[in-house]
């Protein structure tokens, strides 16, 4: 077996939780070793998941058609083409993972229409991202695009600044663009559950940095917040979608100025 099959990888951890068969023995044993630590995991992505549909939902209801997700991982349920064109079947959709291994699933199992495309391109380099021909082919950055930043950015070390890059990603799209952000937390969770879990992390592809509600609302500057604001997840604008109040993330969406 490779490396990328026996190492636990967190986008394949992930669909596992949330019931996906895209996943590795070593995935779903690190993924167990989670669930033994908080039961309620599988739960709290499906929370994060259902915000990720309803922030897509809203941004085109908006008259966003152009949108643009880092860190989407392995295709799954509910995917963001799937959602945003139930209200505008024209919208273009760009997905991107630095995992070689998530995007290769993703060409595989996406559609080849033109208006999906999925590119390997990494949150820490913006200005490489950002220049990626097939983007560029994709998405008008002079007219609103919606950045969707949903349960990547904890996987981001302080020492790699990702305040800064996603203010590079601001700064790149028009006014009227959307930032839908969610992010994990342990406000309010028991110390040494929290180490335990984080330990996991630690052993798979990208390690854990849960971030406190102060240091999460600062990847919303220069954005106009939207009500209710940058909240835990199943309290983001609940629309009668089945509601576990489970949630380990704080989730946000603000309109650039």
């Amino acid at each position: 077996m490779t490396e990328a099959e026996t190492r636990p990888n967190v986008a394949r951890m992930y669909d596992y939780y949330l019931g996906g068969c895209h996943n590795f023995a070593a995935d779903r044993a690190a993924a167990e070793e989670i669930l033994k630590i908080f039961p309620d995991t599988g739960v709290a992505a499906q929370t994060n998941r259902a915000f990720l549909r309803r922030a897509v939902r809203w941004a085109a209801e908006q008259g966003i058609r152009q949108f643009l997700d880092v860190g989407a991982g392995l295709p799954t349920q509910g995917n963001v083409h799937e959602v945003v064109r139930a209200v505008a079947p024209d919208a273009r959709v760009v997905y991107v993972d630095h995992d070689e291994v998530a995007v290769a699933y993703a060409r595989r199992l996406l559609p080849t229409d033109g208006r999906t495309v999925v590119l390997r391109g990494d949150l820490r380099r913006p200005d490489e991202m950002l220049a990626d021909p097939l983007l560029r082919a994709t998405v008008d950055l002079a007219e609103p695009v919606a950045l969707l930043l949903v349960a990547v950015l904890h996987f981001v070390p302080d020492a790699d600044d990702p305040w800064a890059a996603v203010a590079r990603l601001r700064d790149a799209t028009a006014p009227g663009s959307v930032l839908a952000v969610s992010h994990l937390t342990l406000d309010g969770a028991p110390p040494l559950p929290a180490r335990a879990g984080t330990a996991v992390y630690r052993r798979s592809s990208a390690p854990l940095m849960p971030r406190t509600h102060a240091e999460v609302a600062r990847f919303l500057d220069g954005y106009d917040v939207v009500e209710p604001g940058l909240v835990r997840l199943a309290d983001w604008r609940p629309d009668g979608e089945p509601r576990a109040a489970v949630s380990h993330g704080y989730g946000g969406v603000g309109v650039r100025r």
